[in-house]
């Protein structure tokens, strides 16, 4: 079990989602069946194989004729190529009959080609001369127009990979695949708990010493923007039991459990306390090599994650996107290299060695792309995440970055 040993004994941000993990890999071996339509956004829980090829006929791209491409040869506006039209294929229908030479057929778009076709001549290019006589007054190469069998996938083809989050476009694939049912990991529950004597609801004035509730929203927020089915608890004073009890019932109802405030070092921080309490392992770090967010904490309880936040609303939202969001889109245990947008930093940003930072910064269009400015403000005041528009990241043994240098940064809104 986690002890108080653990207080402040400073964790990079990739040691304390190695200290996690061996806890939780259960977490991603759960699959809910869900209908094609309610797909959009959740996260595949195994590759995805081409169940067949895909287009599995010879389609045209245009209106036209479908045509022996040497019947074309030599064609011209003032010596078109003359073919005798069998007729029409028409959307849906395979063709009945097979092209020999000099032959042609209308087609649509998206239409079967017919045997012994192996290009279309689009309409434009086609004079009518009456009854079934065409003139084709531009030649075509074979392929022309068309798409072969399997030009998309071949059968057996993995299509999508475990972990895809499904966009609209994964949606057609699947429904492609004639995949009414889709292999997703059940959407994470997290709740919510805002801690301290000091805090009160949105809706009552606060007194001198008292702050309205801010992060329990933008932690609900993020979580919902996440993927994730989240509860706001509500808020719990400063006492030992009240606490307890609290969070046992959040441990039972949720995978992850969120605690804002009650995470700095002082006499009546109870969250580290109670996480090593509640069951095993407990406690796996109290502290992050992170600014904002040092003192953070996480610790896993009989399978489940919690962590406890810092109470500044800056820190608390920068400390979810780097440390909790992770798990729920699954990039904890599957980190993928995104490519993200670059700017131009504006000013000089400075970092204290050994530690990461995240910087808010605003993005404004510049001539050549985004000029990226930092947005200055204490981690404590909620406005600076509303005028930032993304996040520059300052690696751990980055000591600052020179105005006028190219940043990568990742978007909030």
């Amino acid at each position: 079990m986690g002890s108080s040993s653990e207080l402040f004994k400073v964790h990079t941000l990739s040691e304390a989602i190695d200290s996690l993990k061996p806890y939780v890999l259960s977490f991603y071996e759960r699959v809910e069946q869900i209908p094609l339509e309610e797909s959009l956004g959740r996260i595949l829980t195994k590759d995805i194989p081409a169940t067949c090829a895909v287009p599995n006929f010879r389609k045209s791209t245009m209106d036209g004729m479908a045509v022996r491409a040497a019947d074309t040869f030599g064609a011209s506006e003032s010596m078109p190529a003359l073919l005798e039209c069998l007729g029409e294929i028409r959307m849906g229908e395979a063709p009945t009959k097979s092209l020999a030479k000099g032959e042609g057929i209308l087609i649509p778009t998206g239409g079967m080609l017919p045997e012994g076709a192996d290009s279309v001549v689009m309409v434009e290019r086609l004079e009518h001369f009456g009854e079934t006589l065409y003139g084709v007054t531009k030649a075509v190469a074979p392929g022309e127009n068309l798409i072969e069998i399997g030009e998309d996938f071949t059968e057996g083809e993995v299509l999508l990979s475990r972990f895809t989050k499904i966009r609209a476009q994964e949606m057609g694939l699947l429904a492609s695949l004639g995949m009414n049912d889709v292999p997703v990991w059940p959407r994470f529950q997290v709740g919510i708990l805002s801690t301290g004597d000091e805090i009160i609801p949105p809706e009552q004035k606060p007194l001198p010493g008292q702050s309205r509730d801010i992060n329990g929203y933008t932690l609900l927020g993020q979580a919902l923007a996440s993927g994730a089915d989240a509860r706001h608890y509500g808020i719990v004073k400063d006492n030992l039991e009240e606490l307890r009890l609290v969070l046992a019932q959040m441990l039972k109802e949720n995978d992850i459990v969120l605690l804002s405030g009650g995470s700095s070092v002082g006499l009546r921080d109870l969250s580290a306390q109670l996480i090593s309490e509640l069951g095993e392992p407990g406690l796996l770090f109290h502290g992050l090599a992170l600014r904002p967010g040092k003192p953070t904490i996480g610790g896993v309880v009989d399978g489940k994650l919690i962590f406890g936040l810092p109470g500044h609303p800056a820190s608390a939202m920068v400390v979810f996107d780097a440390l909790v969001r992770p798990w729920i889109d699954g990039s904890a245990i599957n980190p993928q290299v995104d490519p993200l947008p670059q700017g131009v930093l504006s000013q000089n940003l400075y970092s204290g060695s050994g530690r990461e930072e995240y910087v808010r910064v605003k993005l404004v269009p510049h001539t050549e792309g985004w000029q990226v400015e930092p947005v200055r403000g204490k981690s404590g005041l909620i406005r600076t995440m509303v005028l930032a528009d993304a996040i520059v990241h300052i690696g751990l043994d980055t000591e600052g970055i020179e105005a006028g240098k190219e940043v990568s940064f990742r978007l909030l809104r």
